[in-house]
C-alpha cells in the first residue's frame, strides 16, 4: 500500500513538474523585475551604507558573532548593489532559492502555493530600505541544514542530526533558526539597521517555515489514515489534472495576496528622492535636468538636488523660479544629524569649493549610520577631500582601506598616484578646480550657510561661478534686494 502510495505521488509530481517550473520562472522574473525597474535606488542606497572589505580582520571581527556568516553572506550579496541589476539578480536568486527549499521539505502538492509564503514575506521585508540582507542569508542557511538533516538521514541519525544543528545554525544564522525569539539573543544579531528594532518580517518568514512544516506533518497523518480505506491502484488522469487544478489555485491564491501586499508596501516616495541623492553622487547633472523637466521635485533632497544641477549648468538664476524652491533650504539646507539628508548638501558643498565642509558634512553622516558600519561613498569622498586640503597621510588611510574592495579598487590605486604630486593634482579637471575655488583663510562657519560665506569663496576666486550663482541665488529667495545691489556694484 505504501508503495503504490508513493509511486502515485511520484506521477503526480512528474506530471506537474512543468507548472513548477514555470511558476518559480515566474517568481523569479517578478523579483527580478521589480528590483530592477521599481526599486532600484533602494539597493544603491544599501550599497552606500557599508563598506566590504577583503581584508581577514574585518572578515574575523563579523563571524565570531553569532549569526555571524550570514552577516558576512549578506554584506557580501550587498557590495554588488552598486550595479542596481545585479543586486536584483542576487535577491531574485535567493528568493527562489528559499521557496524551492521550501517546496523541497514540502513535499505536498496541494499546499504549493504555500511554499512561496517565506519568499514573499522576505520579499516585503526587503522593501524596507533598512532592512539588511543578512536576514535573507539566515534563513536561506537554516532551510539549506534543514533539508540536508531530512535527504541525508533517517529516524534516530536525523534526530541526533538535529541536535548537533541547533548550535551550529546559530552560529551560522543567528536567532532566526530557531522557531520561537529570545530577548537575550535576537538584539545582537545583524537582520536590522536600526540594533533596537524588532524585524517582525523576518521572523514571520522564518516561523512561516516552522507552521508549514507542522502542517505537512499534519496533513501527512491524516493522508495516511484516509489511506487505508481507499484502493491503492485508482491513480487516474482525471485525478492527476485535479491535483494541477489544487496546485495551481494555491499558487495564485498566495500569489495574488502576497503580491498585493508587496505593491501596498513598497515606498516609491522614498525610491524618488533616492533616485535625487544617486544622481548627486554620481554627478549625473543632464539626467537630473531631465528628470525635474519629467517631474518638478518637492522633497528637500530633489529640490537640493535640482538647483546644484543647474548651477552646475550654469543656468541656476536664469531657470529656478521655473522649478518648486524652498527658500534658501532649496540651496544649502541645514545639515541634519542623520546619515542620508546631509549627503546632497555636502555634494553641493564639496562642487561650490567648500571643501573642509564637505568633509565635516560628509564624515558626520557617515558616524550617523546607525548600525555603526563604514561607508564607501563616504570614505571615497574623505580620500578627496583630505587630497584637495593636501592632507595625504590621512588620504592615503582612506584609500588603503578602499584597495580592499571590488568596486572602489581601481580608483583608489589611480588616486594613490596623486599623493604628494602638486604638479598632478593642479591638472586635475576636478581637485585642481576645487583646490583653486577653496577657502584661503580660517573663518568661524556656522550651522546656517550665510551670504557672507558665499561672498568670501566667490572673493577667493572670481571664476568660481557656481559660488556666483549661490549667492545670488540666495538673495534673490529672500528677496534681499539691497544686498543684492550692494554685491553687484562692488562686483563692477
Amino acid at each position: 500500500m505504501k508503495a503504490n502510495n508513493n509511486n502515485k505521488e511520484q506521477k503526480g509530481v512528474k506530471v506537474l513538474l512543468p507548472f513548477y517550473f514555470f511558476t518559480s520562472l515566474l517568481f523569479f522574473v517578478a523579483v527580478l523585475l521589480f528590483f530592477g525597474l521599481a526599486y532600484p535606488h533602494h539597493l544603491h542606497y544599501q550599497e552606500q551604507y557599508q563598506l566590504f572589505l577583503f581584508d581577514s580582520a574585518y572578515v574575523w571581527e563579523i563571524v565570531r558573532q553569532p549569526g555571524g556568516v550570514a552577516d558576512l553572506l549578506g554584506r557580501f550579496c550587498t557590495q554588488f548593489f552598486l550595479y542596481a541589476w545585479v543586486g536584483a539578480l542576487i535577491i531574485a536568486l535567493l528568493l527562489s532559492a528559499i521557496q524551492l527549499l521550501t517546496l523541497r521539505l514540502f513535499n505536498s502538492q496541494f499546499s504549493y502555493g504555500l511554499s512561496y509564503v517565506p519568499s514573499f514575506l522576505l520579499w516585503i521585508f526587503l522593501l524596507d530600505e533598512n532592512a539588511l540582507m543578512s536576514g535573507v542569508c539566515a534563513v536561506l542557511l537554516m532551510l539549506l541544514v534543514a533539508w540536508g538533516i531530512v535527504k541525508l538521514s533517517r529516524g534516530w541519525t536525523r534526530r541526533i542530526l538535529l541536535i548537533f544543528a541547533i548550535p551550529v545554525l546559530y552560529f551560522l544564522a543567528g536567532p532566526v533558526c530557531f522557531p520561537i525569539p529570545i530577548d537575550s539573543l535576537w538584539l545582537g544579531v545583524h537582520y536590522y539597521r536600526y540594533p533596537t528594532v524588532f524585524p517582525w518580517l523576518l521572523w514571520g518568514a522564518a516561523l512561516s517555515v516552522w507552521i508549514e512544516t507542522l502542517l505537512q506533518f499534519l496533513l501527512a497523518r491524516e493522508g495516511s489514515n484516509g489511506s487505508k480505506e481507499k484502493s491503492a491502484t485508482k491513480v487516474s488522469t482525471p485525478l492527476l489534472h485535479k491535483e494541477g487544478l489544487g496546485v495551481g489555485l494555491s499558487f495564485l491564491l498566495v500569489a495574488a495576496i502576497m503580491g498585493s501586499f508587496v505593491w501596498k508596501n513598497a515606498n516609491l516616495k522614498a525610491e524618488k528622492v533616492m533616485q535625487y541623492d544617486f544622481m548627486a553622487r554620481h554627478q549625473q547633472w543632464n539626467r537630473i535636468l531631465q528628470t525635474i523637466n519629467a517631474e518638478k521635485p518637492n522633497n528637500q533632497i530633489g529640490v537640493t538636488v535640482q538647483n546644484l544641477a543647474l548651477a552646475m549648468h550654469g543656468v541656476l538664476l536664469e531657470q529656478m523660479f521655473n522649478y518648486n524652491q524652498n527658500g534658501i533650504a532649496g540651496l544649502l539646507p541645514d545639515v541634519k544629524e542623520d546619515a542620508t539628508s546631509p549627503l546632497p548638501t555636502a555634494e553641493a558643498f564639496y562642487q561650490l569649493g567648500m571643501i573642509s565642509v564637505a568633509q565635516r558634512t560628509v564624515f558626520e553622516a557617515q558616524e550617523a549610520i546607525l548600525d555603526f558600519q563604514k561607508s564607501g561613498r563616504c570614505y571615497k569622498r574623505l580620500a578627496e577631500t583630505n587630497l584637495i586640503n593636501g592632507q595625504y597621510a590621512v588620504a592615503r588611510k582612506y584609500l588603503l582601506a578602499l584597495q580592499k574592495t571590488i568596486f572602489y579598487r581601481d580608483w583608489a590605486n589611480e588616486t594613490l598616484q596623486l599623493l604628494g604630486n602638486e604638479e598632478a593634482i593642479s591638472r586635475h579637471p576636478e581637485y585642481g578646480r576645487l583646490r583653486k575655488s577653496a577657502y584661503r583663510e580660517d573663518f568661524y562657519f556656522s550651522d546656517h550657510t550665510t551670504p557672507e560665506m558665499l561672498e568670501s569663496l566667490y572673493r577667493t576666486n572670481t571664476d568660481n561661478r557656481l559660488a556666483y550663482q549661490y549667492l545670488l541665488a540666495y538673495y534673490m529667495l529672500t528677496g534681499d534686494r539691497e544686498r543684492y545691489n550692494q554685491f553687484m556694484s562692488k562686483k563692477q
